[in-house]
């Protein structure tokens, strides 16, 4: 069965948690900008965490499919209609046979990642189905979604929850949206005024204490300049103590570079495997969903914390998400 795409928006695209293992090679991570939303909009539908869905940005996507299928979504303040009726970030639904999901453009954020029962069936390149946009392959025949492309889907899992009609026959149930989701910071990760905690980098003191402080006391401003790679950022200029050339070392989504115009680069999941520029600090992975959803424009705050304490917030959000897919697990056949 096949997932057709009347309107595709302004960027969609095909991924999956990403492409782990190829980095020496010069292979981005890519994947999903925020892991944590896909995975968690993946467990509501009964996917596999890895199961491929698509990542919207912007724009309105508009969705048909062959069969009925269970859908979900999390990420910024889209609005998303099946039919006439509403499905709510975290929440899980059922598309019938050639109805319509339709996604509109956020009040907030700018991304979505929206997974489908049974996942999208692309061809698998280098262990993973996710698109990579600047080296042109994975996901569907390498490139953002069009209109009038059409995906296949795996098969799904039987869901067990489904409400009937009146009738009380369940092939037959009238449109339903689940009364159960995820937690409201996991499906929801827009943030007008957003704060993303950060580990000092092994560049740290290769910056003046003004910039130190400038980092974690001034906002900065996301410019127009900014892509899956890495947000660049508008603020205080983060001086140097001095102009020492680097040896490119390894960077991952998170790093936040300085380039000499000491204008920090957010780095994110599309971004390369190594780099020049001194690395003044990183984002927690916890709050790496937040730096997802930064848009031109949006104002951003850094709070330092310790190592430890970025280890065990994300130790508590693995447990949590852990005990959340054993309670999905009982709508799932």
């Amino acid at each position: 069965m096949k997932m057709l795409v009347q309107s595709a928006g302004f960027l969609s695209s095909v991924q999956d948690s990403g492409r782990a293992g190829f980095r020496s090679s010069g292979v981005s991570l890519g994947g999903a900008l925020d892991p944590s939303a896909f995975r968690v909009a993946n467990a509501l539908v009964g996917n596999d965490h890895n199961a491929a869905g698509i990542e919207a940005t912007l724009g309105t996507l508009r969705l048909r499919f062959e069969d009925r299928r269970l859908v979900a979504w999390c990420g910024g303040d889209f609005s998303v209609q099946i039919g006439d009726e509403d499905l709510p970030s975290g929440h899980a639904g059922l598309v019938e046979k050639d109805e319509e999901l339709k996604m509109t453009a956020p009040s907030a954020g700018g991304r979505a990642w929206l997974a489908v029962s049974g996942g999208i069936d692309v061809p698998l390149v280098l262990g993973s189905r996710s698109t990579d946009l600047r080296g042109n392959f994975g996901g569907y025949e390498g490139r953002a979604l069009r209109d009038g492309d059409a995906l296949r889907l795996f098969k799904e899992r039987r869901f067990t929850n489904r409400r009937p009609d009146k009738n009380g026959d369940l092939e037959s149930a009238v449109p339903w949206i689940s009364e159960w989701s995820a937690p409201a910071p996991w499906a929801s990760t827009a943030h007008r005024d957003s704060f993303l905690r950060i580990v000092k980098g092994p560049d740290w003191n290769r910056f003046t204490p003004d910039a130190q402080t400038a980092l974690i006391t001034n906002p900065f401003v996301v410019t127009p300049d900014s892509d899956r790679m890495g947000a660049r950022l508008e603020g205080p200029e983060l001086a140097r103590v001095d102009a020492t050339d680097l040896l490119s070392e390894a960077v991952a989504p998170g790093t936040l570079q300085v380039p000499p115009n000491g204008k920090p680069i957010l780095l994110l999941g599309d971004c390369q495997t190594i780099g020049g520029y001194p690395k003044i600090a990183h984002v927690i992975t916890v709050d790496l969903p937040i730096a997802a959803q930064l848009w031109p424009g949006d104002p951003v705050r850094f709070q330092e914390v310790s190592l430890a304490e970025a280890q065990n917030l994300l130790c508590a959000r693995e447990e949590d998400f852990a005990r959340f897919r054993v309670g999905l697990s009982l709508h799932f056949e």
